[in-house]
């Protein structure tokens, strides 16, 4: 057992990324990378201090094993890490894309990443955390979808802080019906929502501004919302029933020299749930969390540059 507060439930997996610019068609070598999107916040937050249980499955093969010596190596308790000896484990291609920071190509199919099964985290362990982090990734298939709702449905009879980051990508979901009905029935179940204007732009008539758009989600429950705006910052707005009060906090970005983005929207989730279930105020934590996001970009791939406590306070001093 762990006295963690915190549960992140989602995928560990490989990120693969060319080591040569171009078409990723022809790049001859790929660099590994331990990623996915709850992993990199689990990770996050450990480098902070504050390291969460992480709920996730690892197939019995090399990258398996890779994942669980990272993971280990940052302090991230494996209680609930399960290691299946049938399947392997997912990766994905991360390429330069023209029209956003990078493309993602997901091999996924079959994987142990996204066998996850209903009812895997008891009742007990539930009870014991106030605070339960989910990303969308894991509800684009079955069974990980039903395992998911299942944890976040019991999460809130249990009381807990559920969050959530829709991390939508389009080759995850080839049904738009299916993505539109499942992320508005996740959205509804949740406390707090960390996206972007994009993220969620299907579900909210294309909002013309960022305040627009965290008042549209906040239409569908949650209390709180975290929109993350890259080079502009962050926004985030709470109603009266979020417990840091209501309150509107418009987040200029932290100067920093950016080598590579990915993993920073998850770097400045890991700062909010380490600030926020910590009692900050929303705009102490909103600014602690645009500098943990932004120290993530100083790296190459989405753990490597994730900082640690004394070098968000030192880029903030």
């Amino acid at each position: 057992m762990t006295d963690s507060n915190v549960l992140v439930a989602g995928e560990a997996l490989i990120d693969l990324f060319p080591t040569e610019s171009g078409r990723l068609a022809d790049v001859e070598t790929l660099r590994r990378a331990a990623g996915g999107a709850p992993a990199n916040v689990a990770v996050g937050m450990a480098r902070l201090g504050t390291p969460p249980l992480l709920w996730t499955r690892l197939g019995d093969d090399p990258f398996g094993e890779h994942l669980l010596d990272v993971l280990a190596a940052n302090g991230v308790p494996d209680s609930l890490i399960a290691v299946d000896d049938e399947r392997k484990t997912a990766h994905t291609l991360v390429a330069e894309d023209p029209d956003a920071d990078q493309s993602f190509t997901f091999f996924k199919d079959g994987t142990a990443t996204f066998a996850m099964e209903p009812g895997a985290v008891s009742n007990e362990r539930l009870r014991a955390v106030e605070w339960v982090h989910f990303g969308g990734v894991m509800l684009s298939a079955e069974p990980a979808r039903t395992a998911m709702f299942d944890l976040v449905e019991r999460a809130n009879d249990h009381g807990c802080t559920v969050s959530f980051d829709p991390n939508t990508r389009a080759d995850l979901w080839p049904d738009q019906t299916v993505l539109t009905e499942t992320i508005e029935r996740a959205v509804r179940l949740v406390d707090v929502v960390k996206t972007d204007r994009e993220d969620l732009a299907f579900l909210l008539d294309d909002p013309a501004d960022i305040e627009a758009t965290a008042a549209a989600i906040s239409e569908y429950g949650p209390h709180t919302v975290l929109l993350t705006q890259g080079g502009d910052g962050a926004y985030a707005r709470t109603t009266d029933a979020a417990p840091w009060g209501s309150a509107i906090v418009d987040q200029p970005a932290v100067d920093v020299d950016v080598v590579e983005t990915t993993g920073a929207g998850d770097a400045f989730l890991a700062g909010a749930i380490a600030a926020l279930q910590g009692t900050d105020p929303l705009a102490d934590a909103v600014e602690f969390a645009t500098a943990v996001g932004a120290l993530a970009t100083t790296g190459t791939g989405a753990m490597a540059a994730l900082p640690d406590r004394d070098a968000v306070e030192a880029l903030l001093s």
